[in-house]
């Protein structure tokens, strides 16, 4: 359980920005099967809050929880960590 106060942050990958304001975020975990003690890889998708529409697919980002904003986006964007490679060349290009 989460102390009060404290919320769930999570690190994944953009696989999704075609909706406004909204990016989908797939977050990838490893965990430790029982019975074989082998490390199994899962992931799960998220629908993220972005509210300057700056993320591109294969940015790796932060999210974290917040209330409800829509019947299933729950998180919102916290920080860009790390820019896909086509979209930092598209930069260098224009600026």
């Amino acid at each position: 359980m989460n102390e009060k106060g404290r919320t769930k942050v999570r690190r994944g990958v953009v696989v999704s920005d075609k909706m406004d304001k909204t990016v989908v975020v797939k977050v990838e975990n490893l965990k430790l099967h029982r019975r074989y003690q082998k490390f199994i890889k899962t992931s799960k998708k998220f629908k993220a809050h972005d509210e300057s529409n700056e993320c591109r697919i294969g940015d790796t980002v932060e999210i974290f929880e917040v209330k409800p904003l829509s019947k299933d986006k729950c998180w919102m964007l916290k920080r860009i960590i790390d820019r896909s490679e086509e979209v930092a060349a598209e930069q260098e290009v224009k600026g």
